[in-house]
């Protein structure tokens, strides 16, 4: 706080023991020490005052801090960090329509296109050179 030397605090005695005296000297150091303790007092608790308002100041600024993090949506900040501009979503998307199946085909169509279409037979081979006739359609269900 203060800084007394030696040599201050020396002559500060020296002029309160002539002004003062011996006599008096005890009880006016016994008040001033009392004041002094009460303005220590008083700085103590002004100083742990504005420390809890420190703390609470710090923890309403952190309590904030939770409340902004708990509202936060964490797939889309991701996502938005990941991809920024969404090139790789529409990547992804594309190339999904383009690989779906086409749907089958209806079962009466299927039957219609395997009855009407006649076997050919097929160009003689080079090997044997003879011709190979497919084997004829079935129709109907095993019994």
């Amino acid at each position: 706080m203060f800084d007394f030397a030696w040599s201050e605090i020396a002559v500060i005695a020296v002029v309160a023991l002539v002004v003062i005296g011996p006599k008096d000297l005890p009880k006016v150091l016994r008040t001033v020490g009392t004041w002094v303790g009460k303005a220590r007092a008083i700085a103590r608790e002004f100083q742990s005052s504005l420390d809890q308002m420190i703390r609470e100041a710090e923890l309403e600024e952190v309590r904030k801090q939770v409340e902004d993090a708990a509202k936060v949506d964490m797939s889309e900040a991701i996502e938005r960090t990941i991809d920024p501009a969404g090139d790789v979503k529409r990547s992804l998307a594309e190339p999904a329509s383009e690989l779906e199946p086409p749907p089958p085909p209806a079962p009466a169509a299927l039957e219609a296109a395997t009855s009407e279409s006649e076997p050919t037979a097929s160009p003689p081979t080079e090997e044997t050179g003879e011709t190979v006739q497919p084997a004829p359609a079935k129709t109907g269900t095993p019994a």
